[in-house]
């Protein structure tokens, strides 16, 4: 079986979101990371080379397949920030419905700018994610 290729590392999150670019994307992020600190009570990390994971947890799949990944995080990609929400979005529709402009993937939110959306509706969401990943799955912290 395939190894997870996003694995956490000892890259600087401070660092990194410092050469975020544009300035714009670059404030987000450094907020972002703020709201995750101050919601999940966790130290970000960095998986991979362009996210900031906050926590973990290991999974078991009943294929047998087995793996570490982040419980929470955020990448600042080129379009939009990427906000990771574990396993998914499946069960938060009326949080998804107050939050403001956003799209979703799969266990992805995607916002263009942190301004248009509500960051205590975010916090909710941000919250919920670890709950419901902590009803499959042990989460531990950073």
């Amino acid at each position: 079986m395939s190894e997870n290729k996003t694995k956490p590392n000892d890259a600087d999150v401070k660092a990194f979101l410092n050469a975020v670019e544009p300035e714009r994307r670059r404030v987000d992020a450094v907020r972002l990371n703020e709201i995750f600190r101050e919601v999940t009570g966790f130290e970000p990390v960095m998986w991979g080379a362009s996210i900031v994971g906050y926590g973990s947890y290991h999974y078991v799949y009943k294929s047998g397949r087995e793996g570490d990944f982040l419980a929470t995080g955020f990448s600042p990609r080129k379009t939009s920030l990427t906000i990771y929400i574990m396993p998914g979005y499946a069960d938060f529709g009326d949080i998804l419905q107050r939050l403001g402009k956003h799209r979703t993937g799969r266990s992805c939110l995607y916002v263009n700018r942190l301004d248009a959306v509500d960051e205590d509706v975010l916090r909710e969401l941000i919250a919920a994610g670890l709950r419901d990943l902590g009803t499959r799955w042990a989460v531990a912290p950073s």
